[in-house]
């Protein structure tokens, strides 16, 4: 089974892609920037741009019936290296406990105004089987 999840960016359906993609108990989340996809606003601050991406990764596994805690691989594309101890450093707060796989790279992006992207993987717990009438 195979399950598309948008966030609503006019990029997704102009670019032709999914914010995510759930096949079977894997969760492949494409690379989520600063941008605040409801509003398409991006704030210039690089911790703020790190929150948000989070902010927005978490809320597509919310939607693919996972959470953080089902992480395990992360991307992280960051255009200047200095600007990488603080994306690391925030984070590392949000998977201080899941401490999953991780390469950090620096690389252009698309939009000057993106300090930072970031790219999940996530395998989702198995989810306990319904007995006939809804009950577990």
């Amino acid at each position: 089974m195979r399950r598309l999840i948008s966030t609503g960016s006019p990029f997704e359906a102009a670019w032709g892609y999914s914010r995510a993609v759930v096949a079977g108990d894997m969760v492949y989340v494409s690379g989520c920037t600063g941008f605040d996809y409801q509003t398409m606003s991006i704030s210039d601050d690089v911790a703020a741009q790190t929150r948000q991406c989070w902010g927005t990764i978490a809320d597509v596994l919310a939607q693919a019936g996972g959470s953080i805690a089902d992480l395990v691989r992360v991307t992280y594309y960051v255009p200047n290296a200095a600007d990488w101890p603080l994306v690391g450093e925030i984070s590392g707060q949000v998977l201080a406990a899941v401490r999953p796989a991780s390469t950090a790279l620096v690389c252009g992006l698309v939009d000057p105004r993106m300090k930072v992207e970031i790219e999940v993987t996530a395998k989702l717990a198995p989810q306990p089987e319904r007995e006939p009438g809804g009950n577990r």
